[in-house]
């Protein structure tokens, strides 16, 4: 009886609340309604081991190219090769279905928030993937399309739930050429208790542990600090929250994690001939404005940029210049994100409107090098939280980390010739270990090879 009491109050508090929007006109006849926590049943146990957040190492599936059948089974199904990268967070792109008006097939057109995908399979695909995944200490985080929908979503019955133009027709997000999807109006209070619905779904269903955001630019930074606050009050849970944009207000909003942009333009910019202090000169200013405990996801691609603008390969011009500019992104600091695709030096374009497949076994020594470069930050408590000591140089990037009673060194040349590159006097004659375990004497002159670099703990 008591139970019963306490759910028929919350309905009413929800009727008052929706009520009150004097923006709202919402249907009585709501195709999702919001449902309160205490009707989720929690499935499987919550993962104990989400990293915090200096320690993620990040990897990104695209699930249409990263096997043959572009489905969660085949993520399933290499598991254990993603776990050789030390990756301790999994993030999944769009898993939902996708609209079918105005459609282009872009996964960012969510046509129901709460289902999986048939091409991608089953919401018991889907736990079995972040059942795998925890039992190999990874966390797994969904991606969050929160801007806008599919022109065919059950929302679109609720006009009031979207923007409009001044004759009350829906639009699709202005400034951009979207046109497959309809922007979404945070006005509404329904609609955004609707969101967070949504998104707590998946955290109870399928026991997800954080969501990347889509375009978190486009959604004010109240929502944002609804949802997060909303979620992070599930007892007995730890978050991951990936804001993909540029604004300063989404670490005050609660997220855990920002696209370093900055740190990725200078990157491109000193491989193509600018000195190497643009890469340490972009890296402390974004830092700035992070606050304590927040921090830059480091990468050299992801989606967008394989499919749209280059692969790391033909970036970074050939195989070694990508691994140089990798050892730079994952070790100056902040957190590494690994796009599957990248670490076999795949060089064509990456789609994702469309499927396509992998050569897993291209660049067999280039996988290998990934594996002990992220096994030597995974292992190394200077690598992720060490203070930088930069060496100015033009063309050799010098980066020396401490940390308690542990050291890294990484030292790169960024250019396509052979540099001879004068050793600092205070590390001339010092003893170190690579990072394939053989032992290094530092000399007083390094004759580096185009785009070799040296990778040292002691």
């Amino acid at each position: 009886m008591i139970k019963k009491l306490i759910l028929t109050a919350l309905s009413f508090l929800l009727l008052i609340a929706v009520s009150c929007d004097k923006k709202d006109n919402d249907s009585p006849q709501n195709p999702d309604p919001v449902i309160k926590d205490s009707v989720y049943q929690q499935y499987g146990t919550p993962f104990a081991g989400v990293p915090d957040v200096e320690d993620i190492i990040m990897y990104e599936v695209n699930l249409r190219a990263f096997s043959s059948a572009g489905n969660l089974q085949g993520v399933i199904n290499r598991l254990d090769e993603i776990a050789k990268l030390k990756v301790n967070v999994l993030w999944l792109m769009p898993i939902h279905p996708v609209g079918e008006v105005n459609s282009v097939n872009s996964p960012y057109s969510v046509k129901n928030y709460k289902e999986v995908a048939q091409e991608y399979g089953t919401l018991n695909d889907l736990r079995r993937l972040t059942d795998a995944a925890h039992a190999r200490g990874m966390a797994v985080m969904m991606d969050w399309v929160a801007n806008h929908t599919a022109w065919d979503n059950p929302w679109i019955s609720n006009k009031s739930w979207y923007t409009q133009d001044g004759s009350g027709n829906i639009i699709h997000p202005a400034g951009t050429n979207w046109m497959d999807v309809a922007d979404l109006n945070y006005n509404s209070s329904a609609m955004r208790l609707a969101m967070i619905d949504a998104m707590k779904y998946w955290v109870y269903t399928a026991n997800v542990d954080g969501f990347r955001c889509d375009y978190a630019d486009g959604v004010p930074f109240d929502f944002w600090k609804q949802a997060i606050d909303s979620i992070r009050s599930v007892q007995n849970r730890k978050f991951i929250f990936f804001a993909e944009g540029t604004r300063n207000d989404h670490f005050t909003a609660g997220f855990d994690l920002n696209f370093g942009w900055q740190f990725y333009g200078a990157l491109k910019d000193v491989f193509a001939g600018q000195p190497v202090n643009r890469i340490f000169t972009a890296h402390t200013a974004e830092y700035v404005s992070a606050p304590q405990g927040k921090h830059w996801v480091r990468f050299t691609t992801n989606h967008d940029e394989s499919a749209w603008d280059a692969t790391p390969v033909n970036l970074f011009n050939g195989t070694k210049g990508a691994l140089a500019a990798s050892a730079l992104a994952i070790f100056t600091g902040g957190v590494p994100l690994i796009y599957g695709s990248q670490e076999v030096g795949t060089a064509a374009n990456v789609p994702f409107f469309s499927n396509s497949s992998i050569n897993w076994s291209a660049n067999p020594e280039m996988l290998s090098t990934y594996q002990k470069m992220l096994n030597l930050y995974a292992t190394e408590p200077a690598a992720r939280s060490g203070q930088n000591i930069i060496r100015q140089h033009n063309d050799v990037a010098c980066l020396e980390k401490s940390l308690e009673n542990s050291k890294i060194l990484l030292i790169a040349n960024v250019r396509n010739s052979n540099i001879s590159y004068t050793v600092p006097l205070d590390l001339r004659g010092t003893q170190w270990i690579d990072y394939e375990g053989i032992e290094q004497l530092l000399p007083n002159q390094l004759q580096l090879e185009p785009y070799q670099f040296l990778l040292l703990k002691k």
